[in-house]
């Protein structure tokens, strides 16, 4: 059930990334001893019954957890933390403290693993048909407005391809805070500034 290549990528990350992968890695098979271990985009990858059920990641200063499906999207509690900063559900995660406790943690993979065990999962992806940004008016305005502020973010901003325009659209979008939303836009003037697009953590791996 355990690939040797999670055991290349984890041997290769911080010790800081070690420490947290590799207790992640043991509360997952705890969680659900039937799981398995693939890389996918260069980064581990949990899988049950060939369903994708989560994921995590090393990177330079952080690491991220993602559990994946629409249903765990919305898995509530004061023990979950919430970022729009880091890829992944619980945020940037720096070290064993910013993960749920243990058994919340546990809890969360058993509650996955039930929706692909019950049927409710059966595919890892579900595409939805999203809108197309295509015109200047259909992009939110506080970013439209930060944008005109900052001439480096601007020029890169003009200079991406349509689905990366949307991209950055779309996240601010799909805010639903004000403070959140606020927090998307200066995020995304900060990484358009600096020439990054909206997924470039995944090039991090």
């Amino acid at each position: 059930m355990r690939d040797a290549r999670v055991d290349a990528y984890i041997a290769k990350r911080a010790l800081f990334a070690r420490e947290v992968l590799n207790h992640v890695r043991e509360l997952m098979h705890l969680a659900v001893p039937e799981v398995e271990e693939t890389v996918k985009w260069s980064m581990p990858f949990f899988e049950l019954r060939g369903v994708i059920l989560g994921n995590m990641a090393g990177f330079k200063e952080h690491c991220s957890v993602g559990l994946w499906g629409p249903e765990m999207a919305k898995i509530p509690g004061d023990d979950e933390i919430k970022s729009s900063e880091g890829m992944g559900k619980f945020g940037k995660i720096t070290c064993l403290k910013d993960l749920p406790r243990d058994k919340v943690l546990v809890g969360y993979f058993k509650q996955a693993a039930g929706l692909i065990k019950s049927g409710e999962r059966t595919t890892s992806l579900v595409r939805v048909a999203k809108k197309k940004v295509a015109a200047a008016q259909e992009i939110p305005a506080e970013l439209m407005a930060a944008l005109k502020k900052n001439k480096s973010a601007r020029t890169t901003f003009d200079g991406f391809s349509p689905s990366c325009r949307r991209e950055y659209a779309e996240w601010v979008a799909e805010a639903k805070r004000v403070e959140t939303k606020e927090k998307r836009v200066a995020q995304a003037v900060e990484w358009m500034a600096e020439g990054k697009t909206r997924h470039w953590k995944y090039q991090d791996c």
